[in-house]
């Protein structure tokens, strides 16, 4: 499999978003099919952390694309995205959703769930089945050992609106695979 290179999320967010689907993601001993992401962009994009936190707008300035940027939501969950930058602008996307491939036992432990469907069906769920937390946030991760997204095959794309989320509801920018049952909701 082809390893993308940082040179990949030198794009927009939400081109980076959609071709994104169908890669897989590995991270320390586990893998799994990225099946749904979200695009969020740095600039006009209300429902994205750099419209609100000066933090994530300096995240954006001072890391190159392709760096993980974790986050704790509501204080309960973590969430992995990735930085892009590109021409038509930066941004994050989000991992919304896998479909396990690789260390599913540990995977099965850390959630402690057993049903192949609930390992990583929202983003909350894939980063305490795959391990990442605070700790991975400016993580360059592309080119790691035991981590990294490789291209995959093309598959059929649906886009709709991005959930979970308050403000900017109406962008289009929530992708996923079409008929995939490991698909958030």
């Amino acid at each position: 499999m082809e390893r993308l290179a940082a040179s990949f999320f030198e794009r927009s967010p939400v081109t980076c978003a959609r071709k994104i689907i169908g890669a897989t993601f590995t991270w320390g001993g586990c893998s799994g099919r990225i099946v749904e992401t979200e695009a969020y962009a740095a600039v006009g994009d209300e429902a994205c952390h750099t419209f609100f936190r000066p933090g994530a707008r300096a995240f954006v300035d001072a890391h190159p694309a392709g760096t993980a940027y974790v986050y704790l939501n509501y204080g309960v969950h973590w969430l992995f995205n990735i930085l892009v930058k590109g021409p038509e602008g930066a941004g994050f996307v989000l991992f919304r959703a896998l479909e396990p491939l690789s260390g599913i036992g540990e995977m099965t432990a850390r959630r402690g769930k057993s049903k192949l469907r609930e390992l990583c069906s929202g983003p909350g769920k894939l980063t305490r089945a795959l391990g990442i937390d605070g700790a991975d946030h400016g993580r360059d991760f592309l080119c790691g050992p035991d981590t990294g997204i490789f291209a995959g095959n093309p598959v059929e794309i649906v886009a709709g609106s991005r959930i979970g989320i308050s403000r900017a509801v109406d962008f289009p920018w929530r992708f996923h695979e079409a008929g995939n049952p490991h698909v958030s909701r």
